[in-house]
């Protein structure tokens, strides 16, 4: 698999260091400024004689601008998270998208947690701009375990790769590989529209964790960047630690500096304790972008997107915002079929609306426009 494919790896090292690699968007606009003028064309010289040359008129071709120049020319103010996504016009990769985000706007990114591909198709269905495979939501869901690094690399990568691979023109995911498993992202993770995290290992807002010295994880985020730059590849790297529990503040902000200067392209400061820490890490790293992971009843305050928003950050992840209700509900659910012998299931929710919300309807048109008759009359 081509390693476009990938679209974010965050990389979490010894439940320190995160190295992210989210490949989401072109380092350059493919938008030019200026409308393209007219080029004269290179005539043919005419030689009739020893002594006469006669020149022809030169002609012209006009050349129209394409999609992205009207944009780009009709645009006088920062792009919305939505330009982004009407403008492209074909596959791209996921790393190409979240970093057209980064880049070319100025709002944050919002990404709710999804963990399997009924999340991530909700998620979809309500126009999220991106998403966020949780690695503890992919835990619980594939194998029934605890956030503790007891999932294995094939699992977090048939994971991401299949949620990135639901939709080619969908958004930007950024998934969560745990601490790497002891190789390099990049090709242990190809997906379309993926993104990584890395972490050693255990759930970033449960305590007693162990971080690795500030030597190894600048080494491991310096592998990380190396391997892109072999790769080629516009992974947005993503560094993460989760050193303030153990090292504190300081420290924490050494090893993000650091980690941007080895070519990380965004920063993740796991577990904040106040609001206050929150605003003064996006200051001391500014103009860096940084991410902020919420995780509701955790460690860390409650921040809504408002308030993050307007302290500067630039991507917001939600790690348990489906994995929870989704627990609430079943249990819900559950309880009362044992109790009273029967679902509930809203009438609404219909399996022909399940599977709608599942794709569909693009099924039954690939079949039609093939000549196919399977899907005649009604479902």
């Amino acid at each position: 698999m081509s390693p476009d494919l990938v679209s974010n790896v965050e990389t979490n090292i010894e439940n320190e260091s995160t190295i992210v690699f989210q490949a989401t968007v072109d380092l350059v606009s493919d938008n030019f400024p200026d409308k393209l003028k007219s080029i004269p064309l290179v005539n043919t010289i005419e030689i009739p004689g020893d002594d006469e040359i006669t020149v022809s008129e030169p002609e012209h071709v006009t050349v129209a601008p394409s999609a992205g120049d009207r944009i780009a020319d009709s645009v006088d103010k920062p792009l919305q998270l939505s330009d982004i996504v009407s403008s492209v016009l074909e596959p791209a990769s996921g790393a190409k998208k979240l970093r057209k985000m980064l880049l070319e706007t100025s709002e944050l990114i919002v990404c709710p947690g999804v963990y399997d591909g009924l999340s991530a198709r909700t998620a979809m269905e309500l126009g999220f701009n991106a998403m966020y495979m949780t690695g503890a939501g992919t835990t619980a869901s594939r194998i029934g375990q605890p956030d503790l690094a007891i999932a294995q690399l094939h699992e977090m990568r048939e994971n991401a790769e299949m949620i990135a691979n639901l939709d080619p023109f969908g958004p930007p995911l950024i998934a969560d590989m745990d601490t790497g498993y002891g190789g390099e992202p990049p090709r242990a993770f190809s997906s379309p529209n993926a993104s990584y995290t890395v972490l050693t290992k255990r759930c970033g807002h449960l305590s007693g964790k162990k971080v690795v010295s500030h030597e190894e994880y600048i080494s491991r985020i310096r592998a990380a960047h190396a391997a892109r730059v072999r790769l080629q590849s516009d992974f947005v790297l993503i560094a993460r630690t989760d050193a303030l529990q153990t090292l504190g503040y300081d420290e924490c902000i050494s090893r993000l500096r650091a980690a941007r200067e080895e070519g990380a392209d965004v920063g993740l400061l796991e577990g904040f304790t106040s609001k206050a820490q929150a605003a003064q890490a996006v200051k001391d790293l500014a103009p860096w972008p940084l991410l902020l992971n919420s995780v509701e009843n955790g460690k860390s305050p409650v921040i809504t997107v408002d308030e993050a928003r307007k302290m500067g950050f630039r991507i917001m992840i939600f790690s348990f915002a489906t994995l929870a209700p989704a627990y609430v509900a079943i249990r819900e659910t559950l309880a009362r079929l044992k109790n009273e012998g029967i679902v509930g299931t809203p009438k609404h929710i219909t399996p022909v609306k399940l599977f709608e919300v599942c794709g569909l309807q693009y099924s039954m048109a690939v079949d039609k426009n093939a000549g196919g008759t399977s899907f005649v009359g009604e479902l």
